[in-house]
């Protein structure tokens, strides 16, 4: 037998990106979360009122850095002033920034929706794509917002969306450590099958706002607080 002085070393392996413990990615592991978001909430939608893609598309880029409480109080009289995107294509843009100011980022947002608009109505006959590759030509939208319109209201499963929420409870049930939405939004792919992408990511949207909230976490009762091993939990 070699000693380990003289055993060759192995060549070190890919860093996992998915948990960091053994049975963390495992198949029934995964059944209890998935079995517990549906108890939970077996009816998860979308919290941003709309009623179309193109309301869809413009709620979820007025909720960056915003809650969608809040959009929901802007929105109304919004969608009733400008009513789809030809509206909005015409808009100057100073106009638009003081019917959205109080979402916050209300210039940049103002000049994405505006763009997006353009866009829609002079490259896309005034409907919203439903491709990734084509929403994603859109000003101010990335994976996440395309994610939310292709899967809402569409019902086409692009991947899963990756907000705040999503990325919090990710990390505190070590289904990915990525650094970035986008890392993180891989991982869960490769965890959670296709036909659950879009509800997974509505219900894990709803089980943080309502548990696993991000300075005071209600791991007293959270069901998953079993299987949690979250350096922020309570219990």
């Amino acid at each position: 037998m070699k000693s380990a002085a003289t055993r060759k070393a192995k060549p070190a392996g890919k860093k996992r990106l998915v948990g960091k413990k053994t049975g963390y990615t495992s198949p029934q592991r995964l059944r209890t979360i998935f079995d517990e978001l549906d108890r939970l909430f077996p009816n998860a939608e979308c919290a941003l009122k709309h009623d179309n893609a193109f309301q869809l598309l413009v709620a979820t880029i007025l909720s960056a850095q915003c809650t969608d409480e809040r959009v929901n109080k802007v929105t109304p009289a919004l969608f009733a002033k400008y009513p789809g995107p030809s509206d909005f294509a015409r808009l100057d843009q100073k106009v638009l920034e003081e019917d959205i100011r109080s979402t916050g980022f209300f210039r940049n947002k103002a000049r994405n929706i505006i763009g997006a608009a353009k866009k829609i109505v002079e490259e896309f006959n005034g409907k919203v794509p439903q491709s990734m590759d084509e929403m994603l030509t859109l000003p101010g939208v990335a994976r996440k917002t395309a994610n939310v319109v292709l899967g809402t209201a569409f019902g086409i499963p692009t991947g899963v969306v990756v907000d705040t929420h999503v990325f919090r409870i990710a990390h505190r049930l070590k289904l990915s450590n990525g650094k970035t939405p986008e890392n993180v939004e891989r991982d869960l792919i490769k965890l959670v099958p296709m036909d659950r992408w879009i509800t997974f990511g509505h219900q894990v949207i709803w089980f943080g706002r309502k548990i696993c909230q991000a300075r005071k976490p209600l791991c007293m009762d959270c069901p998953l607080a079993s299987i949690c091993d979250a350096p922020d939990k309570t219990v």
